[in-house]
């Protein structure tokens, strides 16, 4: 029976790994999502620097890339929050899952210890015979 809880044991580790490997593709797209956020407020103010220094050729121009930008971030922000309600299900599963895990493992734990006390107290009942064999032959 140890035999089942531990491939039970080895089951579990697998699912736990995977659903952390889930978790962590996602976080990196989140990153990756606040990286391009960042850079699109970097490329921003570039493009506001240069406007201002030339108004007269980049001022009309600007106004499409204003509207290009804010219409980009709404997308960005908008594919944050989904990501991070993915994140926060794929944290529950994982949590779960390690539940799920640490039950079968403190399950085989108990069922070691057990079969220990048991070969123990075995043990002790052949040292007491023997013991008590060795007291009957000396008032023999």
């Amino acid at each position: 029976m140890a035999k089942g809880l531990e491939t039970l044991i080895r089951l579990n580790e697998w699912s736990v790994d995977q659903k952390r490997r889930k978790l962590g593709e996602i976080l990196r797209l989140i990153d990756g999502f606040e990286a391009e956020a960042r850079k699109l407020e970097e490329d921003l103010l570039k493009e506001q620097a240069a406007a201002a220094s030339s108004p007269n050729e980049a001022g009309f121009l600007y106004g499409y890339y204003a509207d290009s930008v804010i219409d980009r971030r709404a997308i960005i922000q908008i594919s944050i929050q989904q990501l991070e309600k993915e994140a926060d299900e794929a944290r529950e599963e994982v949590s779960k899952a390690y539940q799920e895990l640490k039950k079968y493992e403190t399950a085989l734990e108990a069922r070691k210890k057990r079969e220990e006390a048991e070969i123990a107290r075995k043990e002790q009942l052949v040292l007491d015979e023997v013991g008590m064999q060795a007291f009957i032959q000396k008032r023999a």
